[in-house]
């Protein structure tokens, strides 16, 4: 027994380091005033590096800062200006252990193997190979969903009594997600709804009822130029207006697409059916005209903001538009507080209904994983 105890003893210091071993050196970056950092390399995108520091956690820090930066693990380099087709031009992409200094990353492929030697003005984005192998993937429909759904309640009960409902989602799915593969379609999902009544004694009963749905597919024929295809369906009891069903095909143009901030131009050709209460119905030819930007603010705040005109060609006082903006402020993991408004245009509304409708919205929010 006192052997088995003394073996085990001997042998525990081992199996550390042995564990130590197999999990593998971690990365060291040198700064230019001689500081080190130790930890893991996490990407480069363009001028910049996310280092993960065993102390600070993960740190953003520009190349011209970095004297030298070693790695026992492989990765690939994108060159600046080049978006892969899947694994059409895989061939093309350097892949090996990395090690950088003076301002070029050289990459080891193998053993026999040539080093291929990159600057770093030359590197569009840095990664590890498990991310590079699994981004070339094509993913299930049901895998690379992002989003958001918000939710929000107000009662009242006293002499009056009020309840009003609010709830939006946005889901969206880009194929491919990553930034250095090129674009092939993307689909747009967004539904809002706002549901109010206010009752009181010997008063008629005031509602709110106001609905959006709307459902897009992009097909990029071009990094970010795309063809897309458009649904959208509306009620706004507030409006007078019973079913709006907005039908369309154009083109869109990325005008803006990084990890901070995307920006998005859309132009369809479409046919509008409007059925209002009580009035006759107008069946449309027009174009929506729109814009969509994101943008990622310190502190995990994120920014969201929309709009779209649709001029009527064969009824040009039947014009209308819609637009949003919200911010989203991260509480607990994926659980925030969102404040949004949402506001609609319409320039032909029944008789005693206002063009316009503002419905301002505050609820928690629940990003997608």
């Amino acid at each position: 027994m006192m052997r088995l105890r003394n073996f085990s003893f001997c042998a525990f210091p081992f199996l550390i380091a042995l564990a130590a071993t197999a999990a593998g050196a971690p990365d060291v970056l040198t700064l230019v005033d001689g500081e080190k950092l130790q930890g893991k390399l996490v990407r480069s995108v363009g001028g910049t590096v996310t280092f993960h520091s065993d102390a600070a956690g993960n740190v953003s820090i520009p190349w011209s800062k970095i004297k030298e930066l070693s790695s026992e693990r492989r990765f690939a380099v994108i060159p600046k200006g080049l978006h892969l087709k899947g694994k059409q031009t895989d061939g093309e992409i350097p892949r090996g252990v990395l090690a950088a200094s003076d301002q070029k990353i050289q990459l080891t492929p193998g053993a026999g193997q040539p080093v291929q030697t990159i600057a770093v003005n030359d590197a569009g984005f840095v990664i590890d190979e498990p991310a590079y192998q699994a981004a070339l993937k094509n993913p299930g429909f049901d895998e690379d969903w992002k989003g958001a759904l918000t939710g929000g309640i107000s009662l009242v009960k006293a002499t009056q009594s009020a309840q009003t409902f609010t709830g939006v989602a946005h889901l969206s799915r880009a194929i491919p997600a990553e930034d250095w593969l090129a674009a092939r379609n993307r689909t747009l999902a967004d539904f809002t709804v706002s549901y109010g009544k206010l009752t009181q004694p010997n008063t008629p009963q005031v509602k709110t009822n106001i609905v959006h749905f709307d459902l897009e597919r992009d097909e990029y024929f071009e990094h970010r130029i795309y063809a897309l295809g458009q649904a959208a369906l509306d009620h706004n009891f507030s409006q007078g207006l019973y079913l709006q069903q907005t039908y369309g095909a154009g083109a869109g143009w990325t005008a803006i697409r990084s990890d901070p901030q995307t920006l998005d131009l859309k132009a369809t050709a479409s046919f509008i059916d409007q059925r209002f209460n009580g009035s006759p119905s107008e069946r449309l030819i027009g174009s929506v005209l729109g814009e969509v930007y994101h943008r990622n603010l310190p502190a995990a705040i994120k920014f969201d903001e929309w709009l779209t005109y649709t001029p009527a060609w064969n009824n040009t006082r039947a014009y209308f538009a819609n637009g949003s903006a919200g911010v989203t402020l991260p509480v607990y993991k994926g659980v925030g507080l969102n404040v949004s408004v949402l506001d609609s245009y319409l320039n032909d509304p029944p008789p005693g209904f206002k063009k316009n409708s503002l419905t301002f919205v505050t609820g928690v929010t629940y990003a997608l994983p």
